[in-house]
């Protein structure tokens, strides 16, 4: 297949859609989502902290444990940008932008086709799952990103049979490690993958071992701290957020391994077209992860995928025919299939979109498959039928690009169960206690993981106390005049026992428009 370099025309669409990519993922960050979630807000301190420290970890061990990278480069971006909500999102802003390139790249490097990798582009760029997770400060987002030009340059490797290709492939592969749990399971695509060129085309070892050699080497360079890590230093680390959640747990499964592996494979698959993630910070709660159309064309995309597949594994085996698409269909097949372990191997809060987040760039390939057959045979149609055809695609780009970004920017913007899901009152008490007069002790009584978001946005803020609800007894200002204790939740035991210990203070209650709620006693 000739390689073909892109015309303007190309690169002007190409940029034009990675402009809209990044004002989709950019716009309004101080404000949708409205808060920082507690989850964002670890990070966030345990970034402030490497940076006052100079300690930048491999792996954070707070809040069940965490691999590093993505902190050390939320770490960077505050240190420069000061303590804000766009300081702590913008390396997600860059990696989800970044990821609607390297679909383009990765799907012209498949298929061949500027049209299909535009289209690809398009898709993802405008995807309501993709736009949501790229708003968000959790290191999930690199899985897409790394998986994506890892990807690339292996099949570009493939093409060019260049050394250089494999090296950069392996490097990037490698960091995926240091990202999220979900993609420890990759290296299975990898193996698949391998298999299936083996299979497909002749001589394939004897013409790449030695790529195969400096992708693997290079691989373990970035890789070998966090298995070092994983392995030797702190084995704990690697189990730390997984074990009490599986399916495989004998505590978990009960004896019934396989009647729940069925279920949460089935909720799993479904979550694309049918019942969504229920949770509003990964999903707008209960709709499937792709709107109609695009839900719609991967589903018959997979079906078509898996016919191609079977089909060509027959006249491979039953007839001797070696046909390069049989990789394409095993890889995707793989890659889907794959990166759904993380989901249906956990019990807890499945369909699960994050813990998916892995499969993001392979279902977009996948649904762009029947749009492409629908485009391919544009030109043997007659006039009136390519009439409708270009309406009918027309509609569909239109759709695609209004859909999701209506349902993310007006309906969950305004949605009072995303202020819920993001515990929106304790970015509402950060804002209370800025313009409290700084002499003034605050006191805030609230949980360890809701403290965080109140801590990371105001870091420095003088004679501000934290306090769990169990040592309210604990409270003593030095000026029974100028203090002010504020509850983020309705602990209604606790707040009552607080104002028996201070008799004659006033209580308020206070809350907004989405009913984001705290209370305050002073006098």
């Amino acid at each position: 297949m000739i390689h073909h370099k892109p015309k303007k025309i190309v690169l002007g669409l190409l940029f034009a859609i990675l402009i809209a990519a990044f004002a989709l993922r950019a716009y309004d960050i101080e404000n949708i989502p409205y808060s920082i979630y507690p989850d964002e807000a670890q990070n966030g301190i345990d970034a402030q902290e490497a940076n006052a420290t100079g300690n930048y970890k491999i792996f954070y061990e707070n809040n069940q444990g965490r691999e590093g990278l993505f902190i050390n480069i939320q770490a960077l971006s505050i240190k420069y940008l000061g303590h804000t909500t766009f300081a702590l999102k913008l390396p997600s802003i860059i990696f989800g932008t970044l990821t609607v390139l390297g679909v383009f790249l990765l799907i012209y490097e498949l298929f061949y086709s500027y049209i299909a990798a535009l289209i690809g582009a398009y898709f993802i760029a405008f995807s309501y799952w993709a736009i949501n997770f790229s708003r968000i400060g959790f290191r999930a987002i690199m899985v897409p990103f790394i998986l994506v030009f890892a990807f690339y340059f292996i099949f570009r490797g493939l093409r060019t049979k260049k050394i250089h290709d494999f090296v950069l492939a392996g490097l990037i592969y490698g960091l995926g490690l240091h990202t999220y749990i979900a993609f420890r399971v990759s290296p299975l695509v990898l193996i698949i993958l391998l298999i299936a060129l083996i299979i497909t085309r002749q001589h394939f070892l004897k013409e790449y071992w030695k790529h195969i050699l400096v992708f693997a080497f290079a691989l373990f360079i970035t890789a070998a701290p966090m298995l070092l890590d994983f392995f030797y230093f702190h084995p704990e680390h690697y189990a730390s957020r997984t074990s009490h959640i599986s399916i495989l747990n004998p505590e978990v499964n009960k004896g019934q391994l396989p009647l729940l592996l069925s279920k949460t494979i089935g909720l799993s698959i479904q979550k694309y077209f049918a019942m969504g993630d229920l949770n509003m910070r990964h999903n707008y709660s209960g709709f499937p992860l792709l709107n109609p159309l695009l839900g719609i064309s991967f589903l018959v995309g997979l079906v078509y995928v898996f016919i191609k597949f079977f089909y060509l594994v027959y006249i491979r085996f039953r007839k001797g025919i070696h046909d390069e698409k049989l990789v394409l269909y095993s890889f995707f097949l793989i890659w889907f299939f794959t990166l759904l372990i993380p989901e249906f191997l956990a019990y807890e809060s499945n369909p699960h979109a994050l813990r998916a987040i892995g499969t993001l760039p392979v279902v977009i390939i996948i649904s762009i498959i029947p749009v492409m057959w629908l485009v391919n045979k544009y030109h043997a149609f007659g006039h009136s039928f390519k009439i409708f055809a270009a309406s009918v695609l027309i509609a569909i780009f239109a759709f695609m690009g209004l859909a999701d970004s209506i349902k993310y920017f007006v309906f969950f913007a305004n949605n009072p169960k995303q202020h819920q899901a993001f515990e929106a009152n304790l970015k509402e008490v950060s804002n209370y206690i800025r313009t409290l007069p700084e002499d003034r002790q605050k006191y805030i009584v609230t949980g360890a993981m809701q403290r965080l978001t109140i801590k990371y946005l105001n870091p420095d803020l003088p004679n501000t106390f934290y306090v769990y609800p169990s040592e309210i007894n604990s409270i003593q200002p030095a000026d029974k005049n100028n203090f002010e204790i504020i509850f983020t939740g309705a602990d209604w035991e606790k707040i009552n026992a607080t104002r028996n210990n201070f008799l004659d203070i006033k209580f308020e209650e206070r809350k907004n428009k989405f009913g984001d709620t705290f209370y305050t006693l002073k006098y």
